[in-house]
C-alpha cells in the first residue's frame, strides 16, 4: 500500500477515535446552578437519579424569596435621587447587588426543576368578592415586606428623613427574610443540599446586615 494511502488511513482513524468519547457523551444534560457567584455546572444524564430531592415548601420558599428581593432591590434603586449619604450609598449598592445574584440563583434553581417562576395566581373566576382579592394579596406579601403606603411614604421623602425610613425599612424587610428561612427549617424543608446552602446564606448575610443598619440609624439619630 502506498505510504501517502497508510497515512491518511491514520489520520481518519485517529480522527474517528477521538470523535468517539464526544458522540457518547451527547444526549440529555442537566445544568446545575451555582451558589451566588458560582458558575453553573453542565452534568450528564446519567446524573439524573441522583439529582437531590426537594419539596413543595422549598418550591414556594424560592418563589417567594424572589418576590421578596425584588423589593429590595426596588428600595435600593431608590437611593441616589434621594440623599447623598455615603454609607446609604455603599449599603444599598451592596444589598441591591448581593440580592440580583441570589434572585438569579433562585431562577436558575427553579428552571432547573421544571418549576414556575412566580408564586401561583388564583383563578379570579374564583374569587366571590373583594375580601377574597385583598385575602390573596395579602398572602402575596411575604413576610417583613414594605406595604404600598410605605413604599410611597419612602418616594416621598429625601435627604436624612429618607435615609431614617430607608434604614427603618430595609431592617423589617430583612428581619421579614429571617422568619421566612426559619419557617423553611419548621417545616421540615430546605434539605435540598443547594437549598440549605442558600437559605443559610440569606440567613447569616442579613442578620449581619442588620446589625450593621442599626449602628447606622444611632448614628444619625
Amino acid at each position: 500500500m502506498p505510504r501517502t494511502i497508510k497515512l491518511l488511513l491514520a489520520t481518519c482513524t485517529a480522527a474517528i477515535l477521538f470523535a468517539l468519547p464526544v458522540f457518547a457523551q451527547e444526549g440529555p444534560v442537566i445544568v446545575q446552578p451555582g451558589a451566588p457567584g458560582q458558575p453553573t455546572k453542565i452534568l450528564p444524564a446519567s446524573t439524573t437519579a441522583d439529582f437531590p430531592s426537594y419539596t413543595k415548601k422549598d418550591v414556594e420558599f424560592m418563589q417567594g424569596m424572589i418576590h421578596h428581593h425584588a423589593q429590595a432591590v426596588e428600595m435600593s434603586a431608590l437611593i441616589n435621587e434621594r440623599t447623598t449619604y455615603e454609607k446609604l450609598i455603599t449599603l444599598g449598592a451592596r444589598i441591591s447587588h448581593t440580592q440580583e445574584e441570589e434572585i438569579a440563583f433562585m431562577r436558575r434553581w427553579l428552571r432547573t426543576r421544571g418549576e414556575k417562576l412566580m408564586l401561583p395566581m388564583p383563578d379570579m373566576g374564583e374569587m366571590k368578592d373583594m375580601k377574597d382579592h385583598k385575602g390573596h394579596m395579602d398572602n402575596m406579601m411575604m413576610p417583613g415586606m414594605l406595604t404600598p403606603k410605605q413604599m410611597e411614604a419612602l418616594r416621598n421623602v429625601k435627604d436624612m428623613e429618607f435615609v431614617r425610613l430607608w434604614l427603618e425599612g430595609m431592617i423589617q424587610h430583612h428581619i421579614g427574610a429571617l422568619v421566612m428561612v426559619d419557617e423553611l427549617h419548621k417545616a421540615g424543608a430546605g434539605e435540598d443540599p443547594e437549598m440549605f446552602t442558600f437559605a443559610t446564606d440569606v440567613d447569616s448575610g442579613q442578620r449581619a446586615e442588620i446589625k450593621v443598619m442599626r449602628e447606622m440609624l444611632k448614628e444619625i439619630e
